[in-house]
């Protein structure tokens, strides 16, 4: 059970939500909606520990299994598949077996035989804390998250972006806590994981709280809807699934609507009259009272829901380039014992739009980061044509600065004066103080939104994007496939939506691991939800 009492959350001088209040009970599962930059990952953030609020307090029983937008967590010498277990208190134990089998093999009689002690008092630990099962139960998690055996057989550090986040969702489902906060769950899902994953939740018995933008995972999971109001500073609780709740927000919305159009009508008729009766001193008090009675009316209504403005997201003029701006010849990258991909090659040319297609752990941000010059290829080269000007957009945001303000974000390594940089950031809706706050404390949406931002001043002619819908609400994704459509440079594109590899209309295809290129057609459409 969790429970928020009297909840006021603030960033820095901005008021995020005051006064809230409500109780999560076992087999709730509630939908945590609302625009981006409302405060829905910080108030998830507050209720896992990792903030404190403002004022209010929250308590609850048990541990809370908590996924964030953007998990790094965990050694990267550790191995996926302990990170896993330790939800559980399994990993030590299992390291420990790995120790001691190894060292019973040893050639020094006394050494096996102590190892032959220390395995036999670990396994007796491991199978009282019902660690086979347990690991059994794991692996069938991991399996419906697409995580491979080999994937959970490497450490962290050698995983993509993509794949780390899989292990941390597989870490909080397997870790059974009596309460799991969500945030974004389907980022970086297959379709047959997200299928899964909906109805994992739909009958997991703890309680839940999830943020996503996937609509039918919403629509087949959540039992309740909590609205936060960006424009109230509140949270409208509903008692009911998705669809009811869609129904009932409207019913609300037309309800203030009239009241309000009501209570005006009524005060407009009092201050009439007050205004007639004010012209006589014997009439003044009358008038008073009804000025007064005016102003109670207005004030006892609730406030109407404004209309939640949307970023006006555009990618940059294209500057001037060759006819080939970019090249890989023989392009190879490994981790360790891992081979990632091999002997790719490809040209980019001017104008041109390609999409990169491969399963999840093909390479993909791998790939993309080697084309930006972030990593470096373990054979092969990259070639600047001439006038390249490279856009990058990481899918983890790597490439800003969570130290430093928005507008220090934007105004790094760019010409543009912070005038025009305030300009732009307006645009995407960053304004006033908002340009301050450290990049850090953004929420996904935000970060995203920032880093298209600060594309817009890079004057890129190859934009090179990682999941560049990821995070977003829908109406902000929608820009993005509008910026998309009309932009006039190259593209090279990994993305699991496919409304934005419709927007792009691609003109070819490379597929990962083997680096095999071919000519769009719509028989790759099918494979965009499973790559």
């Amino acid at each position: 059970m969790l429970q928020a009492t009297g909840l006021e959350i603030r960033v820095g001088a901005r008021l995020l939500m005051s006064d809230v209040s409500f109780t999560v009970q076992p087999g709730d599962t509630v939908g945590l909606v609302g625009r981006n930059g409302a405060g829905k990952t910080t108030l998830t953030k507050v209720l896992s520990g990792e903030l404190a609020p403002t004022a209010g307090s929250v308590h609850h029983r048990g541990d809370i299994g908590y996924l964030p937008q953007d998990p790094r967590a965990g050694d990267p010498e550790q191995l996926a598949s302990h990170r896993i277990l330790e939800a559980r208190g399994l990993a030590g134990m299992q390291r420990r077996l790995e120790i001691a089998t190894e060292e019973m093999g040893s050639d020094d009689p006394d050494r096996a035989k102590k190892a032959m002690a220390r395995y036999s008092r670990a396994h007796d630990e491991f199978v009282g804390a019902g660690g086979y099962a347990a690991e059994a139960e794991a692996a069938t998690i991991a399996a419906n998250l697409n995580l491979s055996p080999d994937v959970l057989s490497q450490p962290l550090g050698t995983l993509s972006g993509g794949q780390r986040r899989r292990i941390e969702l597989a870490r909080i489902l397997f870790h059974d806590a009596p309460v799991m906060i969500l945030d974004e769950p389907t980022n970086h899902l297959d379709q047959d994981s997200v299928v899964w994953l909906r109805e994992f939740l739909r009958t997991y018995k703890g309680a839940t709280i999830v943020i996503s933008h996937d609509v039918e995972l919403v629509e087949h999971s959540v039992n309740r809807v909590f609205y936060l109001d960006a424009n109230r500073h509140v949270i409208d609780v509903y008692n009911m699934g998705w669809r009811h709740y869609l129904q009932a927000r409207e019913t609300d919305e037309e309800r203030r609507r009239r009241e309000r159009a009501t209570a005006e009508r009524k005060a407009t008729t009092l201050h009439e009259q007050a205004a007639r009766f004010g012209a006589k001193a014997s009439k003044a008090s009358a008038a008073h009272q009804m000025r007064a009675r005016a102003d109670k009316l207005m004030a006892g209504l609730e406030s109407e829901r404004a209309v939640d403005r949307v970023a006006a997201i555009r990618f940059p003029t294209p500057v001037a380039c060759g006819k080939t701006p970019l090249y890989g010849h023989n392009l190879s990258k490994s981790y360790g014992s891992l081979e990632i991909f091999a002997a790719v090659d490809l040209a980019i040319d001017r104008g041109s739009k390609v999409v990169v297609l491969g399963l999840n752990g093909a390479g993909k941000t791998t790939l993309l980061r080697i084309l930006a010059g972030v990593d470096q290829p373990d054979t092969g080269a990259i070639e600047a044509g001439h006038g390249l000007r490279i856009g990058y957009y990481a899918q983890e945001h790597e490439t800003l600065d969570m130290s430093r303000s928005v507008l220090e974000n934007m105004l790094a390594g760019s010409d543009v004066s912070e005038v025009e940089a305030r300009r732009i950031l307006g645009s995407f809706l960053f304004s006033g103080d908002d340009v301050h706050k450290p990049a850090g404390v953004l929420s996904g949406g935000e970060k995203t939104r920032l880093a298209l931002a600060g594309l817009v001043v890079s004057g890129a002619n190859v934009l090179l994007l990682d999941e560049p819908t990821n995070n977003l609400d829908p109406a902000s994704r929608e820009e993005i496939l509008r910026a998309l459509a009309t932009y006039e440079g190259a593209v090279v594109l990994v993305s699991h939506d496919e409304g934005a590899v419709d927007a792009l209309s691609p003109e070819r295809v490379l597929i990962l691991p083997d680096g095999v290129e071919d000519l769009w057609g719509r028989d790759y459409q099918e494979l965009i939800a499973l790559a």
